[in-house]
């Protein structure tokens, strides 16, 4: 039975993706969102969250006609150059405007309401000023009607959209949400993820050394710190399973019961002790994919179960794991958090070192900026070099055949 399963999933391993995200779109197609968006409560933090709802303007922006400069308001009718008005008043912030009338100027700052009957702003610096008077010199751009005022609404009119729905919240937006009069905003629901790692070879070691046949479960922290990262995801389960079938298939069970995605470590391969291939139909779950053209991980599963929960099964080796979860995993969850943008294009960069090696798929290299801000490849030993995986700044993924300085699509872990 063993044997006709691993001819199996052989098989299945033998469907070819032309590149990564092909899978990735294929299997959001079987996911679901982590539910209807909740209203937050005033002074929650939201930071990182993602917006639930279109965001309108309550009013114009800017709500009225404002002064671009410092200077004088007056009627384009009594624009003459070299004439002398009369100061009549002053319009300042956070104050309503006195009018204007015909023959005289009021005194302005930037931001102040436009006067009534005003057309337009002289700066100061394009007039003689006195304690009652302006008198007004020539100007190289002319004055036309209109001139340094900022009009109502043309930043949004009111019921405009000007945050849309599946937007991360982030300082810059939320100026804007404070703006409009949103004290509270619907957010979707962070994502609730339990991690797996899995292996007799990997335990908890935190005082004594472990022995030689023994590895520390560095998946786990670095997973744990990079999802810790996203205000969007809530950590629900920290696990670690030994290689027995039966314990394993519990776990997943237990995991799956509270989370909407279930990523894990090692275990995917087609190995006598791989049982994460075999209890994927157990959970209720299809695998859209189990192998792709990658380096380093190249073993990754994607699977979804009716009820449009993620299970993700990643390569045990830890850089493998980390530039899978990366790569494949973070846009998943994305989509699963309600990101409108969820698997948007990193953007491309050039390497400084560059050499002529090739992979006939694609390669996810580590690299490390320096201090001129250059990208450069790193050394690296193989999947399980974690020495190059601490040092590097992120990755760069070099397409089949490939090789050069770039522009290369890169990933940084922060």
């Amino acid at each position: 039975n063993h044997h006709i399963y691993t001819m199996q999933i052989m098989s299945f391993m033998k469907i070819k993706y032309t590149c990564p995200n092909s899978a990735i779109s294929e299997l959001v197609e079987q996911l679901s969102t982590t539910g209807n968006p909740q209203k937050s409560v005033p002074d929650e933090p939201i930071y990182g969250r993602v917006l639930g709802e279109n965001i309108t303007a309550d009013r114009h922006s800017p709500a009225a006609d404002l002064s671009a400069m410092d200077g004088y308001a007056i009627n384009n009718s009594d624009l003459e150059i070299g004439s002398t008005l009369p100061i009549q008043g002053e319009s300042k912030a956070g104050s309503p405007a006195p009018p204007l009338h015909a023959g005289t100027a009021v005194r302005i700052f930037t931001g102040a309401i436009i006067p009534e009957n005003a057309n337009q702003v002289i700066k100061r610096e394009n007039t003689i000023e006195s304690e009652s008077t302006i008198q007004i010199k020539p100007s190289s751009s002319g004055y036309p009607i209109g001139c340094n005022i900022r009009r109502a609404g043309e930043n949004a009119a009111k019921g405009e959209v000007v945050l849309r729905k599946g937007e991360q919240i982030n300082g810059a937006n939320a100026s804007t949400l404070a703006n409009f009069g949103y004290q509270a905003v619907k957010l979707f629901p962070a994502v609730k993820i339990s991690i797996i790692t899995t292996g007799d070879e990997v335990g908890k070691f935190d005082h004594d050394e472990p022995k030689p046949w023994q590895i520390r479960d560095s998946n786990l922290q670095s997973l744990r710190v990079l999802f810790q990262g996203h205000p969007w995801i809530h950590l629900e389960r920290l696990e670690h399973c030994s290689d027995d079938r039966e314990l394993l298939l519990k776990t997943m069970k237990d995991s799956l019961s509270d989370s909407d995605a279930l990523i894990m470590t090692g275990g995917v391969s087609v190995g006598d002790y791989d049982y994460v291939p075999q209890l994927i139909s157990e959970l209720d779950a299809k695998p859209t994919f189990h192998g792709l053209p990658i380096r380093p991980g190249k073993p990754i599963l994607g699977a979804a179960n009716s009820k449009g929960q993620l299970i993700l099964g990643l390569h045990g080796n830890p850089v493998s794991a980390l530039v899978g979860c990366y790569r494949i995993g973070v846009p998943l969850l994305r989509y699963i958090a309600g990101f409108t943008e969820w698997n948007s294009a990193p953007a491309p960069v050039n390497i400084a070192n560059p050499d002529t090696k090739t992979l006939p798929m694609h390669w996810y290299r580590l690299v490390k900026q320096n201090s001129q801000g250059e990208l450069l490849l790193c050394a690296n030993q193989g999947s399980g070099d974690l020495v190059s995986l601490g040092g590097s700044s992120g990755f760069i993924e070099v397409q089949p055949n490939h090789c050069g300085e770039g522009p290369w699509p890169y990933y940084a872990w922060n």
